[in-house]
């Protein structure tokens, strides 16, 4: 057994040295054709050499090892084959690392490279902050005109600068992005290192901050990009100032008619007194019938002219959420009727038919009587003031859905299309060739908007010209609506006539339905 030991160490010994003369021949073949652009590295062949003379000591100490556990005939290839196997699995997973890592450094530097081409070609100014908002590096396409106005910002510099009320802005979003979110952005203002005549001392900017985590999800960096929003700032205020000026005009012109208003009402009021008591004669007959024409004439147009400062005041009080609603119930019909007896002998005069339709059952409505009546003064005066002779003027009312609806309809000259939108604007009128004959001021149909408006309730209208006009009002029949002014604490200095408390936007268009049940009608 010793002489075949003794044999087999002397074969492996030769194997060994031949293998070792061999090793670069065949290492630069099999590399070069498997590193696919035919180059071999130093380093694959220096783990090759290390890996053979591992080997050759291996192909000695395995076998003889071996063999004192079973005999030299099991042990000589037993071991061979082993040491065999484990050289080229060590070779194969050696070589395949090496080449693994060069990738990994790559990809490495890759990365390097691009975060060094964001802080160098990101639009604005570019800062990289660490997890106390300290500055650590400063890049940004724009970094030299930010530079040229700013102090360094590197460490504490950049929070310096900030402006002192909104430094608190800045530190509420690092920590906000220290308790987990991921971006967030804030407006700060810069203050300039020197002011020069001209410019203002603090610059808006607005910073968009993204947070870097590490594996475990610790804040580790945060990548601002800020740019200079001075500009839009600029026109913010400018839009603030001229919103203000708006309002300021709107209270000026309110605050103008109801002074107006007012004014006028208390000689108008003298003026329909003394005309009424002329006109009836109470203290001696008039000479002649052109006196008692007069008398009449002054009579009707202070009538006219009372009624326009009347609407004019409610519009200002609506406009300064003033106009004080009484709902209560009470039959729609009775109003209907009150209209149709203050408007038939203008239709009549006019040649006109004026008829009514209420939908039988309706029974009592919650809401400000005056107002509705108002409401439908208007509307109807409206429809008569712009339907010629032997047409006609329809007014229906019906439940839908519990909502009172009230349609005025006419057969007068229609409006067209693209004049609706304008309709019920203050002092707006629409006008053309054909309508510049009608007298008024363009605060009926403005009056009526905002009366409904104050009950909850919805306006549309409908015309074509030459055909007529439908106007629709919806508003809740139970008074769930009316708008409730609130009460103005007395100690409390505020401006006069006040902003709408409410806003008075208009609902929808609602779906128009059929009037349920049979209806009953009149003709005035």
């Amino acid at each position: 057994m010793t002489v075949c030991a003794g044999f087999g160490v002397r074969v492996l010994s030769n194997m060994a040295g031949r293998a070792g003369a061999l090793v670069d021949r065949t290492g630069e073949s099999w590399l070069s054709r498997t590193s696919g652009n035919g180059e071999v590295r130093g380093q694959e062949l220096a783990i090759l050499r290390r890996l053979a003379l591992a080997s050759s000591v291996a192909l000695v100490a395995v076998p003889a090892g071996l063999s004192f556990i079973t005999s030299a005939a099991v042990a000589l290839p037993v071991g061979v084959a082993t040491v065999c196997a484990a050289f080229l699995f060590s070779a194969v997973g050696s070589i395949a690392l090496s080449r693994q890592r060069p990738a990994s450094d790559a990809v490495e530097a890759v990365v390097v490279e691009h975060c060094d081409l964001m802080l160098e070609a990101a639009s604005g100014l570019v800062l990289l902050f660490d997890p106390q908002g300290s500055v650590t590096a400063v890049g940004g396409r724009d970094r030299a005109e930010f530079l040229s106005w700013m102090r360094d910002p590197s460490g504490r510099g950049f929070i310096e600068q900030v402006h002192i009320s909104d430094r608190i802005l800045f530190l509420q979003a690092v920590d906000t992005l220290r308790q987990g979110r991921d971006a967030l952005g804030v407006d700060l203002r810069l203050e300039r290192s020197a002011v020069i005549e001209g410019n203002d001392q603090f610059i808006h900017i607005r910073m968009e901050m993204s947070a870097r985590r590490d594996g475990e999800g610790r804040l580790t960096a945060i990548v601002s990009q800020s740019r200079d929003i001075s500009y839009d700032q600029q026109l913010r205020d400018e839009a603030a100032r001229k919103t203000a000026e708006a309002e300021s005009a709107n209270d000026a012109k309110s605050r103008f008619l109801a002074a107006v208003s007012h004014e006028l009402r208390t000689p108008l009021n003298a003026i329909l007194g003394f005309s009424d008591i002329l006109s009836g004669e109470y203290f001696g007959k008039l000479e002649n019938n052109r006196q008692r024409e007069y008398v009449g004439l002054i009579r009707q147009s202070g009538a006219h002219l009372l009624s326009v400062v009347n609407t004019m005041l409610d519009m200002s009080k609506i406009e300064a959420g003033r106009y004080e609603l009484v709902p209560e119930p009470f039959p729609i019909e009775a109003s209907i009727g009150a209209c149709e007896a203050m408007l038939a002998l203008q239709a009549k005069e006019k040649g006109l038919t004026l008829t009514s339709r209420v939908q039988r059952g309706l029974g009592d409505i919650v809401a400000d009587q005056r107002a509705i009546q108002q409401v439908l003064i208007n509307l109807v005066g409206n429809a008569i003031k712009f339907t010629d002779a032997g047409g006609a003027v329809t007014i229906d009312a019906a439940m839908a859905d519990g909502m009172l609806k009230l349609s005025v309809c006419d057969t007068g000259i229609g409006i067209a299309a693209d004049r609706l939108a304008s309709l019920g604007q203050p002092f707006v009128q629409i006008q053309n060739d054909y309508t510049r004959r009608y007298a008024g001021t363009g605060l009926g149909l403005s009056l009526v908007k905002g009366l409904v408006g104050l009950h909850g309730g919805s306006f549309a209208i409908a015309s074509e010209p030459g055909e007529g006009t439908v106007i629709t009002i919806l508003i809740p029949l139970d008074g769930s609506g009316v708008v409730v002014q609130q009460s103005v604490d007395a100690n409390r200095t505020v401006d006069f006539p006040p902003r709408l408390k409410h806003n008075l936007e208009m609902n929808g268009k609602r779906k128009e339905e059929e009037m349920n049940g049979p209806a009953k009608a009149k003709i005035a």
